[in-house]
C-alpha cells in the first residue's frame, strides 16, 4: 500500500520534507503522467508552488497550522474555484472563472491544501466514461485503452496514479464510486446534506454530491473530516457535529452485521467480478463480520427512476445558460430568442442535450403524472427499502459495476448501455445513503474490481471503520 497523505502530513508537520519539496517531486511527474492520461482540464503549478512556499514560511515562523497543510489536491472541473477556469468539461464555460470559491474549496484553503489543477470529466457531469468531455477523453492509468470511468474520470485517474493521491469529485448517480472501481483506487460519496454543495455546479440539486478520491480509506476519512459540516450557504446541509472519522479507523468492527442483496449478484454482473466481491465478503467474515441476506426489491426500477428525476432536474439547472449573463454566447446572432438557440446548440455536446431534451418530455404537460411523479414515487420506495434492510444489517455489500473498466469507444453508440454502467450505483443517490468502492481485486485482464460498502444516513464513522480493516487485510 503507498505511503498515505496522512503519513505525507506527519513528515511536513515534523519538518523532514518540505511542502516546496512536495510540490517538485509532484508537478514533474503530473505533467509527465497526464500527458498519457489527459486528467487534467486545467493545471496550476505556479500557484501551487507560491502557496506551498507560503506553507513552509509560516511554519518556519512557527505559526499554528492545519494537520494537513502542504498536502496537495486535484480538485473536479465543476467545482467553482476562484481566480481558476471551472469549465465543465463543456464549451459553454469554457472561458468561465469563477469570482468566488466552493465551500469545499474554501475549507480546503483554510487547512492549507494545494490545489494542483481542475481534473477532466463527463460534461456537466453527465456520463459513465469521460468520453463525453467537450476536450478530450481520459484515459484509465491501469490500462490506456480503457476509459477510466466518469462522470469524475479525471479525478479517479488523478488519485489512481498518484498526481496527486488526493482529489475531490462529484456523484450523482455513480460518479465517484464507479470511476473508482475502474481505476482500483478508493472513491466515497457522503450522505446526502453531509457536505456542502455550494459552489457545485448543478446537476440534479436532490442526487448531486461532492466526495473524495483517494489512494486509502484513511486519507478518505481524513478527507471527508476536512469538508464534512453544516454550510448556511446550502439549505440542504445536515445541521450538528461532524465525527472525527480518522480516530474512529481502529475501532472493533466483529459483531458488525453485512447485508448482501441477492438483487446485485443477479443476471448482468460479471462473473470474475463476483468472484472478486465473494472473496471480499470472505475477508469481512474473517475479520468477525456477520453476514445476513437482506432485500432490496425495487433495485430494479432504480435506472429509470434515477434517469427520469436527473434528466428533469438537469433540464431545469441547464436553463440558465442562455448566452445573457455569463458563458459561452453564439455570434451574429438575431433576436433574443435566436441567440439563446444558437448558443444552447453550439455550447452543448450531445450527451447534454440528450438529457435536457429527456427531462424536458419527463416534465411536460401530459407526460409528469406519467414519469416524473411516478419516478419520484419509485424514488420513495427505494428508500424504504434501505432503511427495512438496515434495520436487519448495519453496512450493505454489493459490487460497485457490474463489469471491470470496457474500452474507449465501446459504449458511445448505445447510450442505453452506458447508463447500465451505473445499475449498481443510482439508487444509492435516490435514497441519500452513503456509499464507499474500495478496491477489492483484479479481473484476468489485471483490470480493478472495486467493492461497494453502503451505510445507512449519517453512518460514515462505521462504514470508514469497516473500509480501512478491509483494505488492510484484503491483498489485491
Amino acid at each position: 500500500m503507498p505511503e498515505s497523505a496522512v503519513k505525507l502530513a506527519a513528515r511536513l508537520r515534523a519538518k523532514e520534507i518540505s511542502a516546496r519539496e512536495v510540490m517538485e517531486d509532484l508537478i514533474p511527474r503530473l505533467e509527465a503522467r497526464n500527458r498519457d492520461l489527459n486528467a487534467y482540464v486545467t493545471l496550476c503549478p505556479d500557484q501551487a508552488r507560491k502557496q506551498a512556499e507560503e506553507i513552509d514560511n509560516r511554519r518556519a515562523k512557527g505559526e499554528e497550522l492545519s494537520p494537513w497543510a502542504g498536502l496537495p489536491i486535484g480538485v473536479k472541473d465543476v467545482i467553482c474555484t476562484q481566480g481558476i477556469r471551472t469549465t465543465c468539461s463543456s464549451r459553454m464555460l469554457e472561458t468561465f472563472v469563477p469570482p468566488y470559491d466552493a465551500t469545499v474549496v474554501r475549507k480546503l484553503k483554510e487547512h492549507g491544501f494545494l490545489i494542483v489543477g481542475k481534473t477532466n470529466m463527463d460534461e456537466f457531469a453527465m456520463g459513465s466514461s469521460t468520453e463525453n468531455s467537450a476536450f478530450f477523453t481520459t484515459r484509465n492509468p491501469a490500462d490506456l485503452e480503457r476509459v477510466p470511468g466518469g462522470s469524475s474520470g479525471g479525478s479517479a485517474a488523478a488519485a489512481a496514479a498518484g498526481i496527486p493521491a488526493l482529489t475531490l469529485g462529484s456523484d450523482t448517480g455513480g460518479s465517484i464510486r464507479q470511476p473508482a472501481a475502474f481505476c482500483g483506487c478508493v472513491g466515497l460519496k457522503p450522505t446526502y446534506g453531509r457536505v456542502s454543495r455550494y459552489g457545485l455546479i448543478a446537476f440534479a440539486s436532490s442526487l448531486d454530491q461532492i466526495g473524495p478520491f483517494a489512494q486509502t480509506v484513511e486519507d478518505t476519512a481524513m478527507l471527508l473530516g476536512v469538508l464534512a459540516g453544516q454550510d448556511p450557504m446550502d439549505a440542504t446541509s445536515i445541521p450538528g457535529p461532524v465525527p472525527d472519522y480518522l480516530a474512529g479507523l481502529h475501532g472493533d468492527i466483529r459483531g458488525t452485521r453485512i447485508g448482501i442483496p441477492g438483487e446485485y449478484f443477479a443476471e448482468g454482473l460479471d462473473p470474475e467480478v463476483r468472484a472478486e466481491i465473494e472473496k471480499g465478503i470472505k475477508t469481512l467474515e474473517g475479520l468477525g463480520c456477520e453476514v445476513v441476506e437482506v432485500n432490496l426489491p425495487h433495485t430494479e426500477y432504480g435506472i429509470a427512476a434515477y434517469y427520469f428525476t436527473c434528466t428533469a432536474e438537469a433540464s431545469s439547472n441547464l436553463a440558465r445558460y442562455d448566452g445573457v449573463v455569463f458563458g459561452h454566447r453564439a455570434n451574429e446572432s438575431g433576436d433574443i430568442v435566436e441567440m439563446a438557440a444558437k448558443t444552447r446548440a453550439e455550447g452543448f455536446g450531445a450527451e447534454v442535450k440528450r438529457r435536457i431534451m429527456l427531462g424536458t418530455y419527463v416534465l411536460s404537460s401530459g407526460f409528469y403524472d406519467a414519469y416524473y411523479l411516478k419516478a419520484q414515487r419509485v424514488r420513495t420506495l427505494i428508500k424504504r427499502d434501505f432503511e427495512k434492510a438496515f434495520g436487519k444489517c448495519d453496512l450493505i455489500v454489493t459490487p460497485t459495476t457490474p463489469t471491470t473498466a470496457f474500452k474507449a469507444g465501446e459504449k458511445t453508440s448505445d447510450p442505453l448501455e452506458m447508463y447500465l454502467s451505473d445499475v449498481y450505483t443510482t439508487t444509492i443517490n435516490l435514497a441519500g445513503v452513503a456509499g464507499l468502492s474500495v478496491p477489492c481485486g483484479k479481473d484476468s485482464k489485471g483490470l480493478p474490481v472495486g467493492m461497494q460498502i453502503i451505510s445507512p444516513v449519517l453512518g460514515e464513522e462505521n462504514l470508514l471503520q469497516v473500509a480501512h480493516q478491509f483494505q488492510l487485510a484484503h491483498a489485491c
